[in-house]
Formats: C-alpha cells, sequence, structure tokens
C-alpha cells in the first residue's frame, strides 16, 4: 500500500502563531519561537526536510549533562488511544495526578532549564511537576506534537478501518484534514531544532523537555542518530519521563519511560 501523500509545506501550520495563554500557577512563562531564516530542504541521518545549520551542529557529539524528557500527563484523548496532535485539550485528574508525582522522579536532577510544548497539556505537566517552581518554562513551539490532519482525534483501529489496511502512522503517514499534517521528517526536522537550542544549556547542567509522546519520540531518534521512522519501536507513556545522555561520546538512551505510579 502506497504512503499517503502529503504537501511537502506540511510544516507551514504554526503552532506558534497560536496564543497558548499565560499558563496556570506555579510558572513562568516565556516563549521561543521557531526559527525563519537558515533552513534548507536537505538530508541528514534520515531526517528530510528543513533543517537549520544549529541542527546540523548538534550531529557533532552529545554534551556532558542529561537530556530529561517528560511526556505529559493523561487526557481524555491518550486514555481512548485517540491521536492528539494541535487539539488543545487538558489533562484528566488523573493526568494531573501523574504530573505531581514526577516530582519525585525530577528530584534527582538540579535541572538548568526548561524548555515546554505550546500545548496546554505540556506546560501543566511541567507546573503540577516542580519544573517551574524555581525556573522559567520557556515555550518552544517545535516541541508541539505531530500534526496528525485527517487522523487528528482518531484511534489506530479507526484509522484502519477506514482505510481497509494495516495502516501504520510511521510508514503511511497522514493525510491532509483541518490541518495540513507532517510527515515524519518534518516532525524529526523541527525537533533538531530544538535539539540544537538547548545543546548550548546541556554543556553547564542538565535540561528537561517537557511535551507529547510522537514528538519526544522522534527527537529521541534524532538525538540518537537513527532516522525518524526508529521512533516507532520507542513506547512512551502517559507522565513518563526518560533520560538521554552519553558514553564516550556516543549518544544513549540511559533510562527510558520511567513511570512514577
Amino acid at each position: 500500500m502506497s504512503p499517503i501523500d502529503l504537501p511537502q509545506d506540511a510544516t507551514a501550520h504554526d503552532p506558534a502563531a497560536q496564543d497558548p495563554g499565560a499558563g496556570g500557577p506555579g510558572g513562568r512563562i516565556a516563549r521561543v519561537t521557531a526559527p525563519a531564516d537558515g533552513r534548507s530542504r536537505s538530508s541528514v541521518e534520515g531526517v528530510i526536510g528543513p533543517v537549520s545549520a544549529g541542527a546540523h551542529a548538534y550531529a557533532s557529539g552529545p554534551a556532558s549533562h542529561p537530556l530529561l524528557l517528560v511526556r505529559h500527563g493523561q487526557t481524555e484523548w491518550s486514555l481512548d488511544g485517540r491521536h492528539t496532535g494541535r487539539t488543545d485539550i487538558p489533562l484528566t485528574e488523573e493526568g494531573e495526578r501523574q504530573a505531581r508525582a514526577l516530582r519525585e522522579l525530577l528530584s534527582q536532577w538540579e535541572v538548568r532549564a526548561v524548555r515546554v510544548s505550546p500545548l496546554q497539556r505540556a506546560r501543566r505537566t511541567a507546573e503540577l511537576a516542580g519544573l517551574g517552581d524555581r525556573l522559567e518554562l520557556v515555550e518552544d513551539a517545535d516541541l508541539v506534537e505531530w500534526d496528525y490532519g485527517s487522523i487528528e482525534g482518531k484511534s489506530t483501529p479507526q484509522v484502519r478501518e477506514e482505510l481497509g489496511y494495516e495502516w501504520k502512522i510511521f510508514d503511511h503517514g497522514v493525510a491532509p484534514g483541518r490541518t495540513p499534517g507532517e510527515l515524519v521528517q518534518d516532525v524529526a526536522a523541527r525537533t533538531a531544532h530544538a535539539l540544537a537550542r538547548v545543546r548550548p544549556l546541556l554543556d553547564e547542567g542538565p535540561v528537561c523537555l517537557v511535551a507529547h509522546g510522537h514528538s519526544l519520540r522522534i527527537l529521541a531518534a534524532t538525538y540518537l542518530g537513527l532516522p525518524p521512522t526508529a521512533a516507532a519501536a520507542l513506547e512512551l507513556s502517559a507522565g513518563s519521563l526518560s533520560v538521554l545522555g552519553e558514553n564516550h561520546r556516543v549518544p544513549t538512551v540511559r533510562q527510558w519511560n520511567l513511570s512514577p505510579l
């Protein structure tokens, strides 16, 4: 079965154009805007899409401090297995409990900086996990979840029933819907930008990224120098913590999908 075709300008839907709000209590919010220049269509380690010089530079070697990845807590849609891309829905009560429980896991690191997706489920998770107690929660639009286009709000079984074959998002992609949709390579390219921007901070101490299931899995594959489709093998639960690091200058997974509950 052929992949679903997507327009090459699928990244045109920019979540930074949306007003994410001022955030809830316990977190100070700033914003980082995705760079508008320095991008070109190219291929680096399996990443095909708009990749900046900064993203290329990141591949020169890992940093000395760990990169912490936090997936947001449970939402109504994640509970049902529905694809939740740009739809901005809140945490459930269980999701808030998961976020609070992350405090203890995160307490073992002296986090230097925090970057969060602009969507409220990620921002609220960061607040409840205590990351905004002493640090500024800086929003980075390149951490936002995959734009799922026509499958937004649908579960994988629903999509497979509609299409009539064993659809897999990493193999077949998504079609445009209410939003343009994205190629997996486009998600990898923009998460590479997020990695490039925090790379200098990792020389000073641990950095924590709070975002979403697919965007963090693809970011991790990019960090490890793997093709973005390798993220299909990285399961990531709601309200979990993962730790990326290095060993003898080789990017590594130190811990993956840790749940505090």
